[in-house]
């Protein structure tokens, strides 16, 4: 693995999946991410202005590096549909060197040139 780069998925709630998709599609085209999964369907159950809710929701997993989270983060504030969307960042602290030097290739076509 990379040392010298730290490398992070994203995991980022959704109403539907129009919404994930959306917000996936932008997150691509910012060269945010190297890669969104979109999970569909997952029931959640979470505290919101004081009482329990329960709702069907969609998971984004997005590949990316930690320096790049502060954009992406933005970017999922802007154009999500939530007053509060879950968006963390969990950190890979082991991975195949290949895949994660293709997260690299895949984010930042301008630092090539």
């Amino acid at each position: 693995m990379d040392r010298t780069r730290e490398y992070i998925l994203v995991y980022i709630t959704a109403p539907d999946e129009d919404s994930a998709k959306k917000v996936g599609r932008s997150l691509l085209e910012a060269r945010l991410c190297a890669c969104v999964n979109i999970i569909p369907k997952i029931h959640s159950m979470y505290w919101w202005q004081g009482r329990i809710e329960e709702d069907s929701e969609v998971v984004l997993i997005a590949k990316t590096r930690r320096d790049v989270f502060p954009a992406l983060e933005k970017r999922v504030l802007e154009i999500h549909p939530y007053e509060c969307p879950c968006v963390i960042a969990i950190e890979i602290k082991e991975g195949y060197e290949g895949f994660l030097h293709w997260i690299d290739d895949s984010l930042a076509i301008e630092e090539k040139g």
